[in-house]
């Protein structure tokens, strides 16, 4: 213990076995893909972002920051999510290149659920329903008095975060058909519930879950249990401005591809014109052609 701080350690086995297997199937489907020779090598910065990944993950899961979050500090679980949503489902996503999930997308039965779970509309409500449902004071609660259920907890919202993030980032293209503007309004509109909820943590002033023992530090400074709801309710903010970040590059590529598509267009007017002035010329020639022809034969 440590300013009132419970740092102890617990094997949180489901998230361990769960880490390990994502650790196995990535480095099998690299092995596997290298063995046939059909596809490029990997970048590194691919493999890099999967161990980041996987890292982050063990970081705010396997330690004894899990603990403090699941007992002692609101704001703490609230990290967790974050780090989860924003970065390790991101990071997760970025580590795959399109050949690694062709195998599961040659298979009709795994193609028709992602296709179907990938759906933006349906990404959107599967992620802010399991994360509302889980923040439901009764539900987390018993989460909170039950390792094995948090633990569930936090693998679900990693897993859904994952599909909330593939209408933008999803490796495969088959099952990303969004415009920029689409991308845009979708990632305008799906972090709005979460967003609510924060500022209901923000600002409503009643403590939702009360079952945190708060560190000794934490009091000492005047802080309450209010307080702890209000900084976590900060954090979960974060996600909306993330959002906001990831608009501007799409609306820069937008931009891109509307300059691209007016060149083109005006290309395609320049070379009609050039034809048409051609085809002109070519009238004018073969009228004189023929009016030569007409004046010796009068001749």
């Amino acid at each position: 213990m440590l300013n009132g701080l419970v740092f102890s350690w617990h094997l949180n086995l489901i998230t361990l076995i769960v880490l390990a297997i994502l650790c196995l199937l990535y480095t099998l489907s690299i092995l596997f893909a290298r063995r046939g020779g059909s596809h490029p090598p990997i970048n590194m910065w691919r493999v890099l972002a999967f161990v980041a990944a996987i890292l982050l993950s063990g970081l705010v899961l396997l330690t004894p920051f899990d603990t403090v979050a699941r007992t002692q500090l609101f704001a703490a679980h609230m990290v967790q999510a974050v780090v989860l949503t924003t970065l390790c489902a991101p990071l997760l996503l970025a580590s795959c290149h399109d050949w690694l999930l062709q195998p599961v997308l040659e298979h009709p039965v795994f193609r028709h659920v992602l296709r179907a779970l990938t759906r933006p509309l349906v990404a959107s409500i599967i992620f802010n329903l399991t994360f509302l449902a889980w923040h439901a004071p009764a539900i987390f609660d018993a989460a909170q008095k039950n390792e094995v259920l948090y633990q569930l907890e936090m693998l679900s919202i990693l897993f859904t975060a994952l599909l909330n993030w593939w209408p933008l980032i999803g490796p495969s293209h088959e099952l990303r058909r969004l415009s920029y503007p689409q991308q845009m309004l979708y990632a305008f509109l799906d972090g709005q519930p979460v967003d609510i909820y924060a500022f209901l943590l923000v600002f409503t002033g009643t403590v939702f879950y009360k079952q945190y023992v708060l560190p000794l530090w934490f009091t000492q400074a005047g802080l309450s249990a209010v307080a702890d709801q209000t900084i976590a309710g900060s954090f979960l903010l974060i996600p909306g401005l993330v959002d906001l970040v990831v608009m501007s590059p799409l609306f820069f590529r937008w931009l891109g591809q509307l300059e691209q598509q007016a060149k083109v267009a005006d290309q395609k007017r320049q070379e009609e014109a050039e034809a048409a002035e051609n085809a002109r010329r070519e009238a004018e020639e073969a009228e004189e052609v023929g009016g030569m022809e007409k004046s010796e034969m009068e001749a």
